[in-house]
């Protein structure tokens, strides 16, 4: 299968790792897989922020890049969300016919990686290895608006090695939300408090989700307190093999 990885800005431009491993997975799962080099943000921050215009060009480049593969997997819930969800709206919006035409066809053809895996390629066990204890937090995105349920903690429970615990109160936002952490500081850094006090109540070595956005948030508090914790996306903890991290 010919699939065509949409990394994400963040993953891009802070975390490569996440890209890379998701490479290595997909790879060793019979992928072949292509960086298509025209690709750049899905939009999500203009258009939650209503700069709706401005993000017209960046849903035509995301079609043009990506259409023709037999999936595009996106490491994300919250970028995938808004490629499922909003692009139509976007094309749509501005009255482009070609654009809507592109995007009706390219849209369902794009997958959140833990739905990729379990739903197009119908694997639980990727072969993995992780001999570590982890909890997970499901993003609100992955969550609410992609519905994945609970694929991420079937992929996790058959990793080789694991101790996978409970995360108390984990249908809780860590308090990113985007511009959300940026616009009400006090109140995001407030939910990013409960949420790191829950993962410190599981004992966990590693908190793993499918947002680096989010772990990025959650990461920055666990650092300050000096717990040790670290953050992983799920995408290299389904990399993993013979403990190597």
């Amino acid at each position: 299968m010919r699939v065509g990885l949409f990394v994400t800005c963040i993953n891009d431009a802070v975390l490569p790792e996440t890209g890379k491993a998701t490479v290595r997975l997909l790879e060793r799962l019979g992928c072949t897989v292509a960086f298509p080099m025209g690709q750049t943000c899905c939009g999500q921050m203009h258009f939650n922020t209503g700069y709706r215009p401005e993000c017209v060009p960046l849903v035509r480049r995301f079609v043009d890049a990506f259409r023709g593969y037999d999936a595009v997997v996106v490491p994300s819930g919250s970028c995938t969300g808004m490629i499922r969800h909003y692009h139509s709206v976007v094309a749509e919006e501005a009255g482009d016919r070609a654009l809507q035409d592109a995007v009706t066809e390219t849209v369902p053809r794009v997958y959140e990686l833990s739905e990729f895996l379990v739903d197009v390629l119908g694997r639980v066990d990727v072969g993995a290895t992780f001999p570590h204890r982890v909890t997970y937090h499901p993003t609100c995105h992955s969550l609410r608006l992609l519905e994945v349920g609970d694929r991420p903690l079937r992929l996790l429970g058959a990793v080789r090695g694991i101790d996978l615990v409970d995360l108390p109160a984990a249908s809780e936002c860590c308090g990113f939300g985007g511009t959300f952490a940026l616009k009400n500081a006090d109140v995001s850094t407030a939910m990013g408090a409960d949420k790191v006090a829950h993962v410190r109540q599981t004992g966990a070595e590693v908190v793993v989700a499918g947002d680096n956005s989010c772990l990025t948030h959650i990461g920055g508090l666990l650092s300050r307190l000096r717990t040790g914790v670290r953050t992983m996306h799920l995408a290299e903890v389904l990399a993993a093999t013979g403990g190597d991290r």
